[in-house]
C-alpha cells in the first residue's frame, strides 16, 4: 500500500511503530510466520474488510455488554468464538490457548485496553472474560 492508502485506512496509527516489539514477543512462532505471510499479501480492500469485520463485531459485543448480558452467556461466548474465528481467517490459526493469551493482553497492556475501550469503556475486560468463558466451554464440552 502507498503511504496515502495507509493513512486513509489507519489514520494516525502506524503499525510499523509496533513491528519490532511484536517480532520480539512472537517472532519465530508458527502464528507469527503465518500472520506475516497473510498480511503481507493484503491490499487496501482486504484491510478495509478486515477492519470492518472487527469493527462490526466489537460493536455487537459492546451492545451485549451495555445490555448487561453476562460474559458466560451463550451470546457472549458465541461472539468471542466469532472473534477467534476472525483472527483465524485473517491472521493465523488462533487456538483457544492463543485466544486466551490475547484476552489477557487486552487487559494487561494499556495500549490494547485503550484501543478496545475506545468502542465502549470496559469492553476490553468484557471481551477478555467472554474469551475465557468461551475457551472453557470449548475445552470442557
Amino acid at each position: 500500500m502507498t503511504p496515502e492508502e495507509r493513512a486513509d485506512l489507519f489514520g494516525d496509527f502506524n503499525p510499523d511503530t509496533y513491528a519490532a516489539e511484536a517480532e520480539q514477543r512472537w517472532g519465530g512462532t508458527p502464528a507469527w510466520e503465518q500472520s506475516q505471510r497473510r498480511m503481507a499479501s493484503y491490499g487496501k480492500q482486504d484491510w478495509q474488510q478486515f477492519m470492518s469485520s472487527f469493527g462490526d463485531l466489537s460493536a455487537r459485543i459492546a451492545n451485549l455488554m451495555h445490555a448487561g448480558v453476562p460474559t458466560t452467556s451463550a451470546e457472549a461466548m458465541d461472539l468471542a468464538e466469532e472473534h477467534r474465528l476472525l483472527l483465524t481467517r485473517w491472521c493465523y490459526d488462533c487456538t483457544y490457548e492463543i485466544h486466551q493469551g490475547l484476552g489477557e493482553l487486552y487487559v494487561s497492556d494499556p495500549r490494547f485496553t485503550a484501543s478496545i475501550d475506545a468502542t465502549a469503556p470496559g469492553l476490553a475486560q468484557y471481551l477478555r472474560d467472554s474469551i475465557t468463558a468461551n475457551a472453557t466451554r470449548a475445552t470442557t464440552s
